[in-house]
C-alpha cells in the first residue's frame, strides 16, 4: 500500500500553534504548565508546543519525557523524566497519534498517584477507532481510518510530515 500524505510541515506547524492557543485558553490563570511527551515525536512536539506557549502567553511551560515502549501490549513500566514534586499541578500528556489509546492509558498511569489538580491528554492526529476509553482534550486532526490502515508521522530535521499507510 502506497502512503498518502495527511499533513505537511506546515499545516503541522499551525495545528501545533491552534493546540497551543487552546491549551492557553483552557489554562490561562496558571503561572507554570507541565507537558509530558511521549517519546519520541510525543516529545517533539511537546518542545513545540511548549515555544509557541512561551510566545502567546506567561505560562511556563516545563518539558518531561515518557518513556514507553510502544511495540508491547503489556508495559512492565513506564518511565518519566523529572517527575514533578510539587502539588497541585497541572499536565497534558503528549503523543503523536492515538491509534488504539493503549500508549495513552500507560503514559497516564505516572502521574495518577500524584496530586494533580488537571490532567490533560493532546495528540497531533485522532484515529476514530479505539480500544480503550480515553477522549483527548486537544487534538489536531481527527481521521477516520480502517484498522489495516496505520499513520505514520514524521518529526525531523525541521522536516514535518504525516501519512496514512
Amino acid at each position: 500500500m502506497s502512503a498518502k500524505q495527511i499533513l505537511a510541515k506546515r499545516e503541522i506547524e499551525q495545528i501545533i500553534k491552534r493546540m497551543a492557543f487552546e491549551i492557553y485558553e483552557q489554562n490561562h490563570v496558571l503561572k507554570e504548565i507541565y507537558l509530558a511527551g511521549i517519546d519520541d515525536n510525543g516529545l517533539k512536539i511537546a518542545e513545540m508546543i511548549a515555544e509557541n506557549l512561551r510566545s502567546i502567553s506567561q505560562i511556563q511551560p516545563k518539558l518531561l519525557r515518557v518513556d514507553i515502549d510502544k511495540d508491547v501490549k503489556y508495559q512492565p513500566k513506564v518511565e518519566v523524566s523529572n517527575l514533578p514534586e510539587s502539588e497541585d499541578f497541572t499536565i497534558v500528556v503528549i503523543d503523536d497519534v492515538l491509534n488504539s489509546g493503549r500508549t495513552m492509558m500507560y503514559a497516564l498511569s505516572p502521574f495518577l498517584s500524584l496530586k494533580v489538580r488537571k490532567l490533560q491528554t493532546a495528540v497531533l492526529v485522532n484515529r476514530s477507532h479505539k480500544r480503550f476509553p480515553l477522549a483527548v482534550d486537544f487534538k489536531g486532526l481527527e481521521l477516520g481510518t480502517t484498522i489495516e490502515e496505520h499513520i505514520q508521522v514524521n518529526i525531523k530535521d525541521n522536516n514535518y510530515s504525516a501519512a496514512l499507510y
